[in-house]
């Protein structure tokens, strides 16, 4: 099956989420992502849980689905001659080491670009190629604490709360790849390759948008404020008989509609007219909306309003998100592959749909070195030179 990037070729040296989820998304566009693991011991994600039938981590399956894999010592002079023959047929190269490492096995984008000029280097790293923390470890939980994002996410009178998903990782893997795909149109108009440089933090400080203006603009400290949002009320998350609900009166318009399916007594005070005066008095705007939904189930609250055009959602647990009828169904967001040992594991689907260019997964995660005599066959290498390069520990 074409995607959209058939006929690209990308090197994948990233492990664990944030570089491997950037391959993820090349790969299930159509592009012909090669993992490239160390040997033995291979990408750490391997070993995450959870894991299902065979030891095979759930984790890693997900992450690398529709990749080919080989592994590569890059510390052996072999392991390197061969990552330089596979540099001169790529397009695109990945990487989430920390900033130095390749430089210091020869192999950083200056070298590289010397075999390859027309290569797009993706880096993802915690805070990026230069800059005073450069050199720190970078993981998620660390993004998320120095953004900013976790001093805001909680309630009131809750610590600082993580999210519940690695969105530094997303977060940074979908920038790489917006930054790959961008340079690679300018390599189509001008034969020139780029190093694109993300980080963890900057990417979840862009994503703060917001948070950031509220200080910059006013000098006040944004806290934790629970479900609502800063700009607009009732935005926010409401009690229902059996579970919570979100009701997004993005405007005026919006609310007079809330207001007079709602029919309750208080909503009409003079402290709730216009949305700056109910996003300063959202307190009692809630308990007095809450009567409402406090007396109906998730799903005849969510009917109602949205029968009567005001935007509204139950707060899915995961067990009614796979099950959805849109999200499930229609949109395709979570799709079965078969693996030769995990056996049928259903995955998540991508987000990005195209009209013309149906994907899925179409090949799953390989196998630790599954691809790796193929590979080298196909760089000329004999299979005795294949059978020489495992007995010296280079694949």
């Amino acid at each position: 099956m074409e995607g959209v990037l058939h006929g690209v070729k990308v090197l994948d040296l990233s492990r664990v989420l944030a570089g491997p989820y950037c391959g993820m998304m090349l790969a299930d566009m159509g592009a012909e992502v090669l993992k490239i693991e160390m040997p033995v011991k291979g990408d750490d994600a391997r070993r995450n849980a959870p894991l299902i039938q065979g030891g095979e981590s759930s984790y890693f399956l997900n992450l690398n689905r529709n990749k080919k894999g080989i592994t590569l010592n890059l510390k052996s002079q072999e392991g390197k001659e061969i990552f330089r023959k596979l540099v001169r047929e790529a397009d695109i190269l990945i990487e989430n080491y920390r900033p130095g490492v390749m430089d210091k096995l020869g192999l950083g984008y200056e070298s590289l670009r010397e075999i390859n000029p027309a290569l797009v280097y993706g880096a993802v790293s915690g805070f990026g190629q230069y800059g005073p923390y450069s050199k720190r470890a970078g993981y998620d939980i660390i993004a998320q604490a120095m953004s900013g994002l976790m001093s805001t996410t909680g309630w009131p009178d809750s610590g600082p709360t993580r999210s519940g998903t690695a969105i530094g990782d997303i977060a940074a893997g979908m920038c790489c790849c917006i930054g790959i795909l961008a340079a690679y149109t300018n390599r189509l108009k001008t034969g020139k390759g780029e190093l694109v440089d993300v980080a963890l933090v900057d990417s979840l400080v862009s994503a703060l948008e917001i948070i950031n203006m509220i200080y910059l603009c006013t000098g006040r400290v944004p806290s934790r404020i629970g479900n609502r949002y800063e700009a607009i009320y009732p935005y926010d998350s409401f009690k229902a008989s059996d579970g919570d609900v979100i009701i997004a009166c993005g405007n005026d318009k919006l609310y007079d509609t809330l207001k007079d399916l709602l029919k309750l007594d208080g909503m009409d005070d003079p402290m709730f007219d216009g949305n700056i005066k109910r996003v300063e008095n959202h307190a009692p705007l809630k308990e007095i909306i809450e009567r409402w939904t406090s007396q109906r189930t998730i799903d005849e609250t969510v009917q109602t309003l949205l029968a009567a055009g005001i935007p509204a959602a139950p707060i899915n647990t995961i067990d009614r998100v796979v099950k959805d009828p849109h999200i499930a169904a229609a949109r395709q967001m979570f799709v079965d592959c078969v693996h030769p040992v995990a056996g049928k594991v259903t995955l998540t689907g991508n987000p990005v749909k195209f009209k013309d260019h149906a994907f899925s997964v179409y090949r799953p995660a390989p196998q630790l070195s599954q691809h790796t005599q193929e590979v080298l066959l196909h760089l000329g290498y004999t299979e005795a030179d294949v059978a020489a390069f495992r007995s010296q520990g280079v694949v």
